[in-house]
C-alpha cells in the first residue's frame, strides 16, 4: 500500500504564537474562539454524514454491526462512542465496536508504532468474524494512519460499507473510504495537537452517527432513551420519571414497574396492557 504525502491542514502552524507568554485567560479565550469553528465545520458536511448513515442503517437493519478503527485520540474517541451505546440505548455488547491500534492497553498508554502496521486493523476485524453487512468507520485526523487505511482497503475489497472521519481534505483516508467525512477545522491552537479541534469534530460526528442509527433502529421513542440500562440510581430515577409521565401514574408506582420489568419500554407496555 503506497500513499503520497499530504499537505496537512492539521499540521499547519497555529493562528497564535508565544503561547507561554499569554495569560491563562488569554489562552482559554483563544482556545474557545478556535473551538467555535468546529460545529461550523461539521455542519458543512451534514449531507455527507446523512448519506453514510442512510446506507449504514439499511445494513444494520439486516444485522450488520458498526466498527470504529483509529489510533491514539481517534481510537479512544471511537471506543468511547461504542462503549456508551449499550447503556444509553440498551443494545447488546458487540453491536457497536471500537478498535484501537495497539489494543486495549493503548486506551491509556500510547503503544509505539502500532498505528504504522497496515495489516493489523484488518486482522483485528477478522477476529471479530467480520460479515458483509458490517460497517467500518476509520477515524484519523490526519487521514494518513496506516492502521486505518489498510483496514479500509481490505474492507472495501470484502464488500463492506466504509467511511472515513478526518480533518484533512484530499487525504488518503478521504479517498479510500466510500464515504469521506472531512471536517476541515483548520490549524490547532497548539500546532499539530489534534486532540483539540480535530478531536472535538470527530466526537461530534461519532455522536451524530451512532445516535441517528439508534433512533433508526427504534431505540428511542419520542425523545426518550426507553431502552437504557438501569445501571445506577440516577438512571433508575430518570427511567421512573419517564414511566410516570408516559403512563400518568405516581413516581413510586412507576419505579416499581420499572424495576420489575427492567426498562422503560417494557414497563410502559406492561402497564398499558
Amino acid at each position: 500500500m503506497k500513499h503520497l504525502s499530504v499537505n496537512k491542514v492539521t499540521e499547519q502552524s497555529s493562528n497564535y504564537d508565544k503561547l507561554e507568554e499569554l495569560t491563562i485567560h488569554e489562552q482559554l479565550t483563544a482556545m474557545n474562539k478556535e473551538d467555535q469553528l468546529v460545529p461550523l465545520a461539521v455542519e458543512a458536511i451534514v449531507p455527507e454524514i446523512t448519506a453514510f448513515v442512510e446506507e449504514a442503517l439499511i445494513r444494520m437493519k439486516r444485522g450488520g454491526r458498526l466498527f470504529y478503527l483509529g489510533a491514539g485520540t481517534s481510537g479512544r474517541l471511537g471506543i468511547l462512542d461504542a462503549s456508551e451505546c449499550p447503556p444509553t440505548f440498551g443494545v447488546e455488547q458487540g453491536l457497536v465496536v471500537g478498535l484501537i491500534a495497539g489494543g486495549d492497553a493503548a486506551i491509556r498508554i500510547a503503544v509505539e508504532n502500532a498505528e504504522d502496521n497496515t495489516e493489523l486493523g484488518w486482522e483485528e476485524l477478522q477476529k471479530m468474524n467480520i460479515q458483509k453487512d458490517d460497517i467500518i468507520v476509520g477515524i484519523a485526523a490526519s487521514g494518513t494512519t496506516p492502521y486505518v487505511l489498510g483496514a479500509l482497503e481490505k474492507a472495501n475489497a470484502a464488500g463492506n460499507l466504509t467511511a472515513g472521519i478526518t480533518c484533512n481534505p484530499d487525504s488518503p483516508l478521504s479517498k479510500v473510504a466510500q464515504h469521506g467525512l472531512v471536517a476541515v477545522v483548520g490549524p490547532e491552537f497548539v500546532t499539530g495537537s489534534t486532540r483539540l479541534k480535530s478531536g472535538t469534530a470527530q466526537k461530534l460526528i461519532l455522536n451524530m452517527i451512532s445516535t441517528s442509527l439508534m433512533i433508526g433502529l427504534g431505540k428511542v421513542q419520542g425523545n426518550k432513551m426507553v431502552d437504557m440500562q438501569l445501571s445506577n440510581a440516577k438512571l433508575v430515577i430518570r427511567g421512573a420519571n419517564m414511566v410516570a409521565e408516559q403512563c400518568g401514574i405516581e413516581f413510586e408506582e412507576a419505579k416499581a414497574l420499572l424495576l420489575e420489568f427492567g426498562s422503560v419500554r417494557k414497563a410502559v407496555l406492561e402497564y398499558n396492557g
